[in-house]
């Protein structure tokens, strides 16, 4: 490690520009040699001057294909994205963990308590807590340290904020105490048991996975405790298009409930057939019992098992057009996509408020500007955030234009597929 003071020199004279080329576009590395140098400053007025620090960051990520089938043991392809979360941190010997995220107060964890604790549920310090306990359980070195984070993973975005961050916690644990030797895939599913036990939101395990590993990857859930993960040969660089996330503004906070019940409902209809889960079901069974499915459960289960084997099935596909270099055949695969979620698994929009659709609004824009040249879903969990479009270059400024008219200025963003995920960035 080296001390605060120096790394913000080195930084500043272009020392580090090599490193900083793998995680971002060289567009950005003037101002991402910025927002490090400020970080830095930042630890030095949190923790004090003369600490040597090791840099950190985790990216977010892009569902590309597989909207809502992780948690029921499906396949998705995914991806690591330039907009990550980044950390200063040093060690320490108190046995506490210190994090002071940008735009928020300071989590203090004390590593002898190692159970959830009431009061942090739904908050940051339950995702610190949780990989250190999931650490700790699976028999890894857990340590005090001290960090200072900012982030520009958007908040509500479908580019799993959450899942940076707690991969970010898991990568500092991962270099500080253990050498490096906790593998991304163990990294990712530490990740998600502090989502699901820790923070209290059941989610899958694909947006842990997609910023551990980085890159492009189609994982295979059917074992989650094995997920079988391969990287996807494109240069995405290559189609001419460019990948864009719109920030409808709808805020997703309150929509735990919504999820969940996408993953219980899914979970009901499987246990229609004694399964636990619907990847475990045959679907020539399902299609031949929808009454009963319906009967036992409700009609809108029946749509969203439809929604996941489609869906499942969908993924290889897109995997497949991917690595043939047919790109019109991928486009037409996430269109299909994006109908099936809106229609079958009804994560567009909720039913608490059904005069408030603004991803709804968005998608039937992005539906008038690109028919016919480019391809548009909904992206992530749903029922507010974001959506995603694959946009022809030679629209990239009319398309923006006609997005942030509507949301704002800084509503569309142009993304870059990072090749890497959680990293050490500087030691």
């Amino acid at each position: 490690m080296i001390k605060n003071s120096k790394l913000r020199e080195n930084i500043a004279a272009g020392n580090y520009d090599c490193a900083f080329a793998k995680l971002y576009k060289k567009s950005d590395i003037s101002a991402q040699k910025e927002r490090y140098i400020r970080v830095s400053g930042e630890f030095d007025e949190i923790y004090g001057e003369g600490a040597e620090v090791a840099v950190f960051s985790a990216p977010g990520r892009t569902e590309v294909g597989g909207n809502h089938t992780d948690h029921n043991h499906g396949k998705v392809l995914a991806a690591g994205v330039d907009l990550d979360a980044i950390a200063f941190a040093s060690k320490n010997d108190e046995n506490i963990v210190r994090v002071k995220s940008e735009g928020y107060g300071m989590d203090v964890i004390d590593l002898s308590v190692l159970v959830p604790q009431d009061e942090e549920t739904s908050h940051s310090a339950s995702l610190v807590r949780g990989v250190c306990a999931a650490f700790s359980e699976r028999g890894y070195n857990i340590g005090g340290f001290n960090a200072a984070t900012a982030s520009d993973v958007i908040s509500g975005s479908g580019l799993s904020s959450s899942a940076a961050f707690e991969v970010l916690v898991g990568t500092m644990l991962n270099e500080f105490y253990n050498d490096g030797k906790v593998s991304a895939v163990e990294i990712a599913q530490i990740a998600q048991y502090a989502e699901n036990k820790f923070f209290g939101k059941p989610c899958g395990l694909m947006d842990q996975m997609a910023c551990s590993v980085g890159g492009f990857v189609k994982i295979d859930f059917k074992d989650p405790s094995a997920p079988i993960i391969e990287k996807v040969d494109f240069d995405f660089v290559s189609c001419g298009h460019s990948l864009c996330i719109i920030d409808s503004g709808a805020n997703h906070s309150d929509l735990t409930d919504e999820y969940a019940a996408v993953r219980g409902e899914m979970e009901k209809a499987a246990a229609v057939f004694g399964k636990k889960v619907l990847r475990d079901v045959d679907r020539n069974e399902f299609e031949a019992n929808i009454s009963k499915v319906r009967n036992q459960v409700n009609d809108r289960a029946v749509l969203r098992a439809k929604h996941f084997f489609n869906e499942n099935e969908r993924v290889d596909k897109q995997a497949f057009a991917l690595e043939s270099g047919d790109f019109e055949a991928f486009k037409s695969l996430i269109i299909e996509s994006g109908y099936s979620s809106y229609m079958y698994n009804q994560n567009v929009f909720t039913c608490k408020y059904p005069l408030n659709q603004a991803v709804s609004v968005a998608l039937a824009i992005c539906g008038d500007i690109l028919k016919d040249k480019g391809a548009w879903r909904v992206h992530g969990g749903g029922f507010a955030g974001t959506i995603q479009a694959f946009v022809p270059n030679d629209m990239l400024d009319e398309f923006k234009e006609k997005i942030c008219a509507v949301y704002g200025e800084k509503a569309c963003y142009v993304l870059n597929i990072r090749p890497v995920g959680g990293t050490l960035v500087i030691d």
